[in-house]
Formats: structure tokens, sequence, C-alpha cells
């Protein structure tokens, strides 16, 4: 794919733009030959461009978008080279003012642009966060690996009862109460807590039974946690600490992980939960292979004694 080519396909990804979010470019997908290394995405009036190893043409490249934003609504493009652990993303068109964030159906996420990591936001999981508020309404919501909250929040704009988030990272959940006061919502009953999950079940216990439960797990947390082997602790507490009647949001992002090694957990370990769905991926994120891509299953919990029974 040309240079030439990815300015076209920019220019048709952005007629229907707005003050949302949307991914223009996902070469991550590998759906473009010679671009799984770069990503673009529309914030508002911000483009932000992510390089994930070096590129040959960076300065054609960068001239490209130069040229882009001249004639589109954006007045800012910020470049993130992924592959340089350390160094700060850059401003090459405009500037970045103090307080970003941006819209997702309404509700507005925190963002950091310019620490060359995470922003604070994971795009591809809108569709799981637009689940969770279509479900949470006066449900007793427990968020693991909440990170900075937004689940937390599609479950308060759903009417949530009461939300749980859970993580060790005390900063993230400070991001998660901001997000919270960005967008004026009720505190009462959403609670944070910088728990090690593996380590405090006892404490997560006492404000359960849960309604519903969401956990979206990193794939490899250094000394914290392992998909591989760590998952299966989660999935065996879910029975001590489900309702009869709750909804359970599992994810998995790991590419070499498929959906069966959630839906295999789940039976060996917590059968009364059976299998409701696989939810759709957002199509901005689509992949050459969905099964390398985003997983969220969604299950929901069954008569216990009929569970028995049946085994």
């Amino acid at each position: 794919m040309t240079l030439t080519e990815i300015q076209k396909h920019l220019q048709e990804n952005s007629r229907d733009l707005s003050n949302e979010f949307k991914r223009l470019f996902h070469g991550r997908g590998g759906l473009y030959e010679g671009w799984k290394h770069l990503t673009v995405d529309s914030i508002d009036d911000i483009l932000s461009v992510a390089l994930y190893s070096p590129e040959e043409e960076e300065e054609e490249l960068l001239d490209m978008l130069r040229g882009f934003v001249k004639s589109s609504r954006h007045q800012t493009v910020v470049l993130q080279r992924r592959y340089l652990q350390g160094s700060p993303s850059e401003v090459i068109v405009g500037e970045l003012g103090e307080h970003l964030y941006l819209v997702e159906n309404g509700m507005k996420i925190k963002l950091k642009l310019l620490s060359n990591r995470n922003s604070g936001y994971f795009a591809d999981m809108k569709n799981g966060r637009e689940f969770v508020r279509q479900n949470a309404k006066n449900k007793n919501v427990l968020n693991l690996f909440s990170y900075t909250c937004t689940f937390s929040l599609a479950a308060a704009f759903g009417g949530a009862k009461s939300v749980s988030n859970i993580d060790m990272s005390k900063s993230a959940l400070s991001t998660g109460r901001a997000n919270h006061h960005l967008n004026d919502l009720e505190m009462k009953g959403i609670s944070f807590h910088p728990y090690n999950i593996l380590k405090s079940f006892s404490r997560i216990k006492k404000k359960g039974p849960y309604d519903f439960i969401i956990i979206d797990p990193p794939t490899f947390q250094k000394g914290s946690f392992e998909v591989t082997k760590d998952y299966i602790k989660i999935i065996a507490k879910l029975p001590q600490i489900a309702s009869e009647d709750c909804t359970l949001l599992a994810c998995l992002n790991s590419p070499n992980l498929e959906s069966d090694f959630i839906t295999n957990l789940i039976k060996e370990c917590a059968p009364s939960f059976k299998f409701v769905k696989r939810l759709d991926n957002v199509p901005d994120f689509a992949s050459e292979n969905e099964n390398r891509s985003l997983k969220n299953l969604v299950f929901k919990s069954i008569n216990r004694d009929k569970t028995k029974h049946s085994s």
C-alpha cells in the first residue's frame, strides 16, 4: 500500500467525523500490506498517529499527514513512536491543550497522548462498554482489572446500583475517579480499590454478591498476572461471588489464545455459567484473523441446583 493510497483511505474514512473517537487506519489488523506497524486515530480535532516499529519512509509519511490535515477538520497531529521506550510523543502540527479527553457515546474519557504509553483509553473495547451500559441498570457491578474505569463509566451511565473498581494501580484508579467527575456522575455507590485481585478475594467478596462481573485482564503483567496460568484462579472464584442471575463479561486480548480458552475454563471451574455470545468487534478494528483479535465473551449464570443435578 502506497502513501497516496493511505491518504485516500484517510480521506474516505473522514467523511462522517464528529467529536467522537474514530480509528481511521488500523494497520495492526494486517489488512494493509506493509503497514502493520501504523495506526491513525481521529480524536475530535486531533490526529493521533502511532508507529510500532521504525518506518523508512517516516518523513514522507509525516509530510503526507501534514498535507492531509490541511484539508480536514484536524488542527493537531501527535506522533507516538511506540517502539522507543521512554521517548515522549511529539506534536508535529499545532498544539495540545492541558486537559485532554475524548468522547465515546456521550461519555468523556481522559487522555494522556504525550506519555508514549497507553493513553488511558482502549478504543477496541467500545462494544464491550456499550454492552455494559445497556445491561447494568440496577445491578451491583464488579469491575476487575478496571484500569482507568471506563467500564465503570458505562455502568454508571447505564444506571448501575453500585460499581466496585479493582486494580493494583493507584494512579489508574485516580484517573478513573477523574473520569467520573469529568462526566458529573453521582459517586454514591461507586468505589475504587487498589487491590491485588489474586490476593484480595476475601475483601472483594464482602461487597457481593454481584449481578454483573467484568474481567478484563492484561495478557501479561510481570509479577502480578499471566493470563495462561492466572485467569483460571479468577474463574474458579465466580460461583462464590456471583448472584443467581449474574451476567459475566470475560475479555481476552491475547492473539495467541482463542475463545475456547475462556469457554473451557468456565465449563471446568464455573459450570453454573453458560455461554451466551461473543460480542462483535468494532468494524474500525477489523483483522485478517478474527481468532487473534479481541474476544469479549458473555456468559449468564443458571440455576445451580439444576447444574449439579445434570452433572
